[in-house]
């Protein structure tokens, strides 16, 4: 019954790092959109967001089945209910790619130094999502809270993007539009920072039984 269990567990761990790969993938999807202006790239992140919410409910029903069927321990409980807070947040992260893919029918980056800290924040961003995932499956606690420090790196980012943007409409009023869909977008990619964050806050709990927000 327990090598059951443990195939179920690793069934759960290789979900998790394919629904991470595609947040992966709708992230660098809608930069590529984003730098390109190529519309044709917008479908493909609302395609892969859709992918995301599926995998989400696969991932899910596993989760339900381990708790229903099997007879978890402490520790197992704990990840299984921290999986399944995961890919709440992975799913989300799927909406904010597609919320920028679709912003991009209107903005593509014009050559403002906003433009590259937008970049700098997507590539800070996919390598949060991606070592929130690792340190999970690895039960990483050091990596869990790395990932943790570095939304400082994305905030930090975000405050460049909205001081550079303040300084271009007070050059240039005619792009005020373009430059509040500038900040719209860096605003999804500190949210996924946020999302990121969380994702290793849940893998601290799973390692460790606290959760930050418990923390006194």
């Amino acid at each position: 019954m327990r090598s059951r269990f443990d195939e179920q567990l690793e069934q759960l761990n290789i979900e998790l790092i394919k629904i991470g790969g595609l947040c992966e993938e709708a992230i660098s999807t809608a930069v590529k959109a984003l730098v390109s202006g190529k519309v044709s790239l917008i479908g493909n992140v609302i395609a892969i967001d859709r992918d995301i919410d599926h995998k989400e409910r696969e991932i899910e029903a596993l989760c339900l089945k381990l708790l229903l069927q099997q007879q978890p321990v402490a520790s197992d409980l704990r990840a299984i209910s921290a999986a399944m807070k995961m890919v709440s947040d992975m799913e989300r992260i799927g909406d904010q790619a597609a919320d920028i893919a679709e912003i991009t029918k209107f903005a593509t980056l014009g050559g403002n130094g906003s433009d590259v800290h937008i970049e700098d924040m997507a590539k800070a961003t996919i390598k949060m999502v991606t070592d929130s995932i690792d340190s999970f499956v690895n039960k990483d606690l050091a990596l869990a809270r790395a990932v943790v420090e570095s939304d400082d790196i994305v905030d930090d980012l975000f405050c460049k993007v909205k001081n550079e943007l303040i300084e271009l409409i007070g050059r240039d009023r005619t792009k005020g539009e373009y430059c509040l869909d500038l900040l719209m977008i860096a605003k999804y990619f500190e949210r996924i920072g946020d999302h990121a964050t969380n994702i290793a806050e849940w893998v601290e709990f799973s390692i460790t039984g606290v959760h930050k927000g418990e923390k006194l």
